[in-house]
């Protein structure tokens, strides 16, 4: 299965977070899926570290890389189809980020694990 990690999926992963599912842990720890995590996500990240809103043990440009290496999830770039794919998204609600990583998991076929019930109103398969 080739998954998209939400950003809280990664951050909650990558810290130990008891609040991840046991569904999610097993997907997470299948090493027969593909795990990605979005360019989008690496973005929100830095925008909340910079407002003081999320902490991080280690400079992002160094901490992001190595948690995915060290995970085995690969990174997902924005591609310019993604961003204006987010354009036909119903207006659900206007979560940036969200609404990037919906289309980049309806344009490549990605599964979205997601915590978040909102992810799932915009018809894209979603696990948690």
């Amino acid at each position: 299965m080739k998954c998209l990690l939400d950003t809280h999926v990664f951050l909650w992963w990558v810290a130990g977070d008891r609040r991840i599912s046991p569904k999610a842990q097993e997907i997470i720890t299948d090493g027969r899926n593909t795990l990605y995590l979005s360019a989008a996500s690496g973005w929100e990240i830095a925008i909340k570290a910079g407002l003081g809103r999320l902490l991080v043990a280690d400079e992002l440009e160094r901490f992001i890389p190595e948690q995915m290496a060290l995970n085995g999830i690969e990174g997902l770039p924005v591609a310019l189809t993604h961003a204006l794919r987010v354009a036909a998204l119903p207006l659900h609600y206007r979560d940036p980020f969200d609404r990037l990583l919906v289309a980049q998991a309806e344009l490549e076929g990605l599964v979205v694990l997601t915590g978040d019930p909102q992810i799932a109103a915009y018809g894209v398969e979603t696990l948690w």
